[in-house]
């Protein structure tokens, strides 16, 4: 049985990533929702995360944290996690280590809310180099690979790990090149993409020192989740 313990979809971007990732390849597996709490959630977390976080995969007796270290983990046991072509496979490889190591001020500045909708009150120069360097890097590998995702023709990992910058771009309003914009446009339509959306409308969990990070970058201009219980 291989469970991924997940937190709320509103906010968790880090579990957006495998979920997405397993629902496009149509690898089975149980979805064990942990809503984010006020505080560390390290005690409860530790129940079933080594490192008290999300996301956390469980397959049998193997557990497997971290996102980057879940996808490989996969890749070792499913066809499509990366791409066949070699080139592609390490563009795709590096472009995914690069959003999981990088990007800090679009994540500070922008923290994942998708139920949300923020006129942001400025643009920080820092900010304004991580949104220059994801239009040139989707860009460059839809222009090499010849699209419709990042490393070709299919959905892989690579995809799954830029997945929540579509959604701050949702969010956030925030501006790309056009053949950028029309990517993240094209991650939003997915039916899973779409899925894990409408099920962060409907929760009603709030974490409030997030929300004051969300109001803290801009003007909330729309709140279209679920009232807060």
């Amino acid at each position: 049985m291989t469970t991924l313990y997940i937190a709320n979809k509103n906010y968790s971007s880090w579990s957006l990533r495998p979920w997405l990732l397993m629902k496009e390849l149509s690898i089975p597996f149980d979805e064990d929702i942990r809503p984010l709490l006020e505080g560390s959630c390290w005690d409860s977390y530790r129940e079933f995360s080594p490192n008290g976080r999300v996301p956390c995969l469980h397959d049998g007796g193997t557990v497997v944290w971290e996102s980057l270290a879940i996808v490989e983990y996969l890749a070792e046991r499913h066809q499509g996690v990366w791409p066949q072509d070699r080139a592609a496979r390490t563009w795709a490889r590096c472009a995914a280590s690069e959003m999981h190591a990088g990007f800090s001020a679009l994540r500070n500045e922008c923290p994942m809310c998708c139920g949300v909708r923020v006129e942001m009150k400025s643009i920080s120069p820092a900010l304004q180099h991580d949104l220059d360097r994801i239009d040139e890097l989707w860009s460059e590998g839809l222009e090499r690979f010849g699209g419709p995702f990042l490393a070709g023709d299919a959905f892989c990992a690579v995809d799954a790990f830029f997945a929540p910058v579509a959604f701050r771009i949702q969010t956030y309003r925030l501006r790309l090149g056009d053949t950028a914009a029309a990517y993240a446009q094209r991650l939003l339509n997915l039916g899973f993409m779409r899925e894990w959306y409408e099920a962060g409308l409907q929760e009603s969990w709030r974490e409030l020192s997030h929300d004051q990070e969300i109001t803290e970058a801009g003007t909330l201009i729309a709140d279209l989740r679920a009232p807060a219980r």
